[in-house]
């Protein structure tokens, strides 16, 4: 049927043209943004996977930023720890050799002294000034915060991990089920019957000392105190009452580690232990405690406890027996964000304490201020042995902080980083499998429609000069 009111062949081309143009539209903006997905109508159920995709791969490269950063903060901590412990090394190069009063004049030791006073000072000095972008790091500012530690139960502190989630406080609990005990042996006679020669030996070194027969246990006891710094063996009296009664030797170390050995070279001297047994050498026993229910690893009166959540040193006083003490840790840290998502389970943190001088050494020997003048533990003083303690423990401190921060950023931030550019890539991909175009599909798909809009382009003017031929039928 010819009709000229209607021409449905050129609706056919036209709704064919307009897909063709559709697809053609569709194929060059996909090649122009290079992306498969541009809006919502393009796949809706892609576009919903791929911004899921693209929020977890923002939050993994700000994680791998945020752990690079802080391996820098680490970094710059660990560099002045190292000045640190240069000029404790120095310091005791000069307290070893202002204990050679025989050969050193007392200007000299003046001199040592006043380089003692510098270096002191250059490491507080250090301790208050190390900071990384305005954050100060070796001046306790970053130390854990805790409340309620019984200063006569525990005798030193430190905090080197906690994971408060979000309490703001997290109890610690420590239940001492065996007390630390020194090594001891026992000799159970008020004096000696026959002349001996005793070989005294322990952690510090082996000393031999000769008696007369008929000597007291008391004066036993007391030579065996005047060389106690040689050995690590301190006597004292059975009976502090009674000053005839036996002896017991005793390490002046706590735990496994420590020992005493009494044995006569000539003649007869028989110890005992705690048991009643004949022993020449006798072994302390390290403190078995729990912390928060988990087994804490014992050393002398130290207890040491490394958990997901907590990880601390604390050394027990003396006075302690079994029991329970507890305190709380209700703050501070570094705190360093390692993952994508923000909760506890991604999130580490680290205390860092102060290592001015003030805070170097225990309160057991001293601290290093008390080494520089007006301290109770100087050169020109004569105090070389108390300095020398108490620049060994500063030193074994440092070199801990050092170990604890170096083991963090090798096996906590480097490891992470690694394991989260995997995770990037991983994440890049299967986004790229959802929003990037094909260009070799694409490409073609383009071919295809510039050829489908230029043939329905033909077809449409046709159609539209069909209705031209009615006209031949009216001449």
């Amino acid at each position: 049927m010819s009709s000229i009111n209607t021409n449905v062949s050129a609706l056919i081309a036209q709704n064919s043209l307009q897909k063709s143009q559709s697809a053609l539209n569709t194929s060059l903006e996909r090649l122009s943004t290079g992306l498969k997905i541009n809006s919502g109508a393009d796949d809706p159920a892609g576009l919903i996977a791929s911004e899921s995709l693209k929020s977890e791969l923002a939050g993994l490269n700000q994680a791998v930023d945020n752990s690079n950063l802080a391996s820098n903060v680490i970094s710059t901590a660990d560099g002045a720890l190292s000045e640190i412990s240069s000029l404790l090394q120095n310091i005791k190069g000069l307290i070893v050799g202002s204990a050679n009063t025989g050969a050193m004049s007392t200007s000299e030791i003046q001199a040592n002294q006043l380089e003692v006073d510098s270096a002191v000072e250059s490491i507080t000095r250090i301790a208050n000034t190390t900071n990384f972008a305005g954050l100060q790091l070796l001046d306790g500012s970053l130390n854990y915060i805790t409340s309620g530690v019984n200063t006569a139960d525990i005798s030193s502190l430190q905090v080197s991990q906690a994971n408060l989630g979000t309490q703001a406080t997290l109890p610690v609990n420590v239940n001492v089920l065996a007390s630390a005990k020194t090594a001891a042996l026992e000799f159970r006679t008020s004096a000696i019957t026959t002349s001996i020669t005793l070989e005294i030996a322990g952690n510090n070194g082996t000393e031999t000392l000769s008696f007369t027969s008929g000597t007291t246990a008391s004066a036993i006891a007391f030579a065996v105190n005047r060389i106690s710094d040689g050995t690590g063996v301190a006597a004292s009296l059975l009976n502090a009452a009674n000053a005839h009664s036996g002896i017991v030797f005793n390490s002046l170390g706590y735990g496994s580690s420590s020992y005493v050995s009494v044995q006569a070279q000539t003649g007869s001297f028989d110890t005992t232990d705690a048991k009643g047994d004949v022993e020449q050498r006798a072994a302390g026993a390290d403190v078995e405690a729990t912390v928060n229910g988990a087994l804490a690893v014992g050393n002398g009166l130290s207890i040491n406890v490394n958990t997901s959540g907590l990880n601390l040193d604390l050394t027990l006083s003396k006075a302690f027996g079994i029991g329970q003490t507890t305190f709380a840790i209700t703050g501070g840290g570094a705190l360093f964000q390692l993952g994508a998502a923000v909760n506890s389970n991604q999130q580490v943190s680290i205390g860092i304490q102060s290592v001015a001088a003030d805070n170097l050494g225990d309160s057991v020997n001293g601290f290093l201020n008390q080494v520089a003048t007006g301290g109770t533990a100087t050169l020109i003083g004569g105090q070389t042995a108390q300095a020398s303690q108490i620049i060994d423990e500063a030193i074994n401190q440092v070199a801990v902080l050092q170990g604890r921060l170096g083991a963090f950023e090798t096996n906590t931030l480097t490891t992470n980083v690694n394991s989260l550019s995997v995770a990037v890539e991983n994440v890049t991909a299967a986004n790229s499998q959802i929003e990037d175009a094909d260009f070799a599909a694409e490409t073609s798909n383009l071919t295809r429609a510039q050829i489908l809009v230029q043939a329905g382009t033909s077809v449409l003017a046709t159609a539209n000069s069909t209705p031209q031929d009615v006209l031949r039928l009216l001449q």
